[in-house]
C-alpha cells in the first residue's frame, strides 16, 4: 500500500494581525493519514470531480482507506487529493497547491517537499515565508474528542504575529515547544474545549510543551528524542485521548 505522508496538528497557527491571512507552521507526522487501497474514494465525488478538473485530468479511480480520523487535523482530505494527483500523473507541487484550493477552499502544505519548514496560508495555498525545518522531536498524540472538519470561511484564530517572528528567530527545540505550547494554549482559550487535559498532562510527563489541531481533535506532547517516559501512551488513553500514537519529527537545526 502507497502512503501520503501527513501532519499532526501544528507548531502555531493564527491570524498575522486582526485583519491578516491566517497562517501556520505543520507539524510533519510520518504516520501517513490515508493509504491506497481498496476501492473507496474515501473523498466525496464532488471534491474529487473539482479536483481532477483542476488539474486537468481524469479521475484515476483509485481507493483510499484512512489511517487517522478525517477532520482530526491529521492532513487526512489534503493527503487523499495528492494520493489522487499522483496516481494522475501529476507531482508538480503547484498544480497540486491549486488544484487542492480549488477543490476544498484550504489546504496543507503536504505536497511541498518540506512542509513543515514554511509559514504557511491555508486558505490562500501559499507560502508566505520561508524557513527551517523545525530540530528532531519525538512525539507523542492522541485525539481529544470529536473530528472538527475545516471550514474555509472559518479565520477566528488568534493573532500570533509574534510567535510566527519567534518561531523564525527560534534554534532550541526548547525554543519551538515553548512558541508550540503558547499557540495551542491561545487557540484554546479563544476556541475551546476548556476541558483539554493535554496542557496538564505535559506538565505531569516532563514534556517540553505541546500542540493541537487548531482545527480538529489532534494534541500532542513535545519531547526531546527518546525522552518521552515509560506508559506516555497509556497515560494519554486514560485522560481521555484517542488512539495514542509516537512517531519522529523535524530534524533540522
Amino acid at each position: 500500500m502507497t502512503g501520503i505522508a501527513g501532519h499532526f496538528g501544528e507548531w502555531l497557527q493564527g491570524r498575522l494581525g486582526p485583519d491578516g491571512p491566517l497562517a501556520l507552521v505543520t507539524l510533519a507526522c510520518t504516520v501517513a493519514p490515508v493509504e491506497q487501497d481498496g476501492t473507496d474514494p474515501l473523498m466525496p465525488a464532488s471534491v474529487i470531480a473539482a479536483f481532477c478538473d483542476a488539474l486537468g485530468v481524469a479521475d484515476p479511480g483509485i481507493g483510499l482507506v484512512a489511517r487517522m480520523p478525517l477532520g482530526a487535523g491529521t492532513g487526512a482530505s489534503t493527503a487523499a487529493l495528492i494520493a489522487i494527483a499522483r496516481a494522475a500523473g501529476v507531482t508538480d507541487p503547484d498544480r497540486v497547491r491549486a488544484a487542492c484550493l480549488t477543490a476544498e477552499g484550504a489546504s496543507d502544505p503536504l505536497m511541498l517537499p518540506r512542509p513543515d519548514a514554511v509559514l504557511w496560508a491555508p486558505r490562500e495555498g501559499r507560502v508566505l515565508r520561508e524557513g527551517r525545518t523545525p530540530p528532531r522531536a519525538q512525539i507523542v498524540g492522541g485525539f481529544f474528542g470529536p473530528p472538527t472538519p475545516t471550514d474555509p470561511a472559518d479565520i477566528a484564530f488568534p493573532d500570533i504575529s509574534d510567535l510566527a517572528d519567534a518561531w523564525s528567530a527560534a534554534e532550541t527545540l526548547d525554543d519551538h515547544a515553548r512558541i508550540a505550547t503558547e499557540s495551542a494554549l491561545r487557540c484554546t482559550a479563544l476556541r475551546g474545549p476548556a476541558n483539554d487535559p493535554t496542557p496538564l498532562l505535559a506538565a505531569d510527563l516532563g514534556a517540553l510543551g505541546h500542540a493541537r489541531a487548531h482545527t480538529g481533535s489532534a494534541r500532542a506532547l513535545i519531547f526531546a528524542p527518546g525522552t518521552a517516559p515509560d506508559g506516555t501512551e497509556q497515560a494519554l488513553a486514560q485522560s481521555g485521548l484517542a488512539a495514542p500514537l509516537q512517531f519522529v519529527t523535524g530534524g533540522g537545526t
